[in-house]
């Protein structure tokens, strides 16, 4: 079962039913996906319905499509492309009340400088006008079929935070894996290329600390000596 990378996630049936039952062992995040899930469901985005809420679990419908990470380059990328137009709707819907605040920046800036983390540029750049974030707006929490996305799943990372870190922070991220990703996403959005990228270092660091703190080692040496050949200015 791939439809979700966070909890222990499984296919039930119900009454003839396929359904998603997922379960989390921190309440805050099992909390945060159902306020999402519920804040979602008649806006028209692609996202599972709530079936059945218990504490720690969350039976959903099962959503069509397969996981954009497991599709070849080239589709990825199409994918990528028609998710920033859904990504900026996202971010244009009002959010729920009780929705978590951002993560703070500025402590991730002090806890990676504290780490001995590789040199970055690392500044806080101007906040926008807080809106409805995904939290982790990435391939591996999209489902495709016939080059459309179907669902966009894993929403316990949501969050009231700013749009074009999240837009940067996804766009870093496929742009690892595939640097064609960066220019998709941002042109697909409608943002400014350098203001995407003047969060980039704050994602660099963030994921560094991850790695350090509960990452495999070889992917924080990976990661180390990719953040090393960056300009540090």
């Amino acid at each position: 079962m791939r439809q979700g990378a966070v909890g222990h996630v499984r296919l039930v049936e119900r009454e003839g039913r396929r359904l998603v039952e997922k379960r989390m062992t921190q309440p805050s995040r099992h909390d945060t996906e159902v306020l999402a899930l519920r804040a979602l469901a008649d806006t028209g985005m692609p996202v599972p319905e709530l079936v059945e809420v218990r504490p720690g679990s969350i039976l959903m419908t099962l959503m069509p499509g397969e996981r954009l990470d497991s599709e070849n380059a080239d589709v990825r990328l199409d994918g990528l492309r028609a998710s920033a137009a859904l990504l900026r709707r996202l971010h244009e819907l009002p959010p729920p009340d009780g929705l978590p605040a951002a993560p703070d920046d500025a402590l991730i800036v002090r806890r990676y400088r504290d780490a001995g983390g590789p040199p970055l540029p690392l500044a806080v750049p101007p906040a926008s006008r807080p809106v409805f974030c995904h939290g982790d707006w990435t391939d591996g929490n999209l489902l495709a079929a016939n080059g459309d996305i179907t669902a966009v799943v894993d929403w316990e990372a949501a969050h009231l935070g700013d749009p074009l870190r999240e837009l940067s922070r996804a766009a870093w991220g496929a742009a690892r894996k595939d640097p064609r990703s960066f220019h998709v996403l941002v042109e697909g959005y409608g943002a400014d290329p350098a203001m995407v990228r003047a969060w980039l270092p704050i994602h660099a660091a963030e994921l560094w600390l991850w790695f350090a703190e509960a990452g495999p080692p070889e992917y924080l040496e990976q990661l180390t000596e990719e953040l090393r050949s960056l300009p540090t200015r």
